[in-house]
């Protein structure tokens, strides 16, 4: 059986190309058609993969500041002659659903979310769309064409899987698709409990508006306790002039140190509307609870009192208040790690695995 495997763009390296890490570990061969790759901003995590890009890879600066061309994606996508595989796996959040296949090719996609910025996120992307007032008011015509092309190409999938129940919701109401629920895989195996605690709460994530990680910081501000922060993206400069000393940016880290991280905090704190998780789910494999806004993944992921806390409004008053309610010595650090269990990848990989023969040999 010919596969192949396609991902919106590979020029980060995030829950969606973990996913795709482990497709590739599931069809070896299976080549990648993505719009646009970057080796460096990947962590060289797809090195030696055939990987197919779009014309999108030639245009100037695109790898670094893909958001301006936007428009052109649903052409790159289309363009990709997928006429010899016989089953196609889609890993998408936007584009990579709208390939083209024949008619007896299997189109399964993997599911992250309906286009966050083309349906419920509509509004706010035009808010925080960081270009000049002139240009933010033409944003909306250019959506308009976008929601129009995702709810067409929305269809052309033969069956969707879902990362989370709150997904596989947005799928319905956006799509009109059934989804089944597969949890994205986390590697529990390569997390450790540490016999040792720092002072540090912790927080990872790409530094993007909606990961409300300025929330995080004037709640840490306010209370003067430490706060480690790991990762990058747009908001770096803004966010960092916000903090107070008592936050340390340490940027990138390798995957030895990230654990380490993980390992010593008092607390992993995840204060977005995500619609899974997967860091809150390596904080767990680590031994550690997680401090959640009660909403979307983390629903499925936290268990209050046992592996962690919620706090009810997506506040800076509602933060400090679980936090300050907060105490380590009432969670057990096995407990934690246990129940993160249910999420390790090769559990994804068997479900996967059973999805795709299932589907192809359907019970009559």
């Amino acid at each position: 059986m010919r596969v192949a495997l396609v991902h919106d763009y590979l020029n980060q390296y995030g829950g969606a190309e973990r996913v795709l890490e482990a497709f590739c570990e599931i069809w070896p061969e299976a080549p990648i058609f993505t719009l646009i790759y970057d080796k460096e901003r990947t962590g060289q995590a797809f090195e030696g993969r055939k990987i197919k890009t779009s014309f999108l890879q030639k245009v100037p600066f695109v790898r670094a500041h893909h958001r301006p061309f936007l428009m052109m994606m649903p052409l790159g996508i289309e363009r990709f002659d997928l006429s010899k595989y016989d089953l196609v796996i889609s890993d998408s959040a936007s584009f990579a659903k709208g390939v083209i296949v024949r008619p007896k090719t299997l189109h399964i996609c993997y599911c992250h979310t309906p286009t966050r910025y083309v349906w419920d996120d509509s509004h706010k992307y035009v808010r925080e769309f960081n270009y000049p007032d002139f240009v933010k008011s033409l944003v909306p015509l250019f959506l308009n064409y976008l929601r129009l092309w995702d709810e067409a190409s929305s269809a052309r999938p033969d069956y969707y899987l879902a990362n989370s129940f709150f997904v596989a919701e947005r799928i319905k109401k956006y799509y009109n698709r059934s989804a089944e629920v597969i949890h994205p895989p986390v590697k529990i195996n390569n997390f450790f409990i540490s016999s040792r605690l720092d002072d540090y709460f912790l927080l990872v994530s790409r530094f993007l508006p909606y990961k409300k990680i300025d929330l995080a910081i004037e709640a840490f501000n306010r209370l003067g306790w430490p706060l480690k922060v790991v990762g990058d993206g747009p908001e770096k400069k803004r966010l960092k002039k916000i903090a107070k000393k008592n936050i340390e940016f340490v940027g990138l880290v390798s995957e030895k140190k990230l654990r380490e991280y993980y390992a010593r905090c008092q607390a992993f704190i995840f204060p977005q509307e995500e619609d899974f998780g997967i860091a809150a789910v390596e904080a767990m494999a680590s031994g550690r609870p997680v401090i959640a806004f009660y909403a979307g993944g983390a629903l499925e992921i936290v268990k209050e009192g046992e592996t962690g806390i919620f706090f009810k409004e997506q506040t800076v008053d509602s933060l400090m208040e679980a936090l300050k309610k907060f105490r380590p010595e009432d969670f057990s650090p096995q407990a934690i790690r246990q129940h993160a269990l249910q999420f390790d990848k090769e559990i994804f990989k068997k479900k996967i695995r059973e999805f795709v023969n299932q589907s192809i040999h359907p019970v009559k």
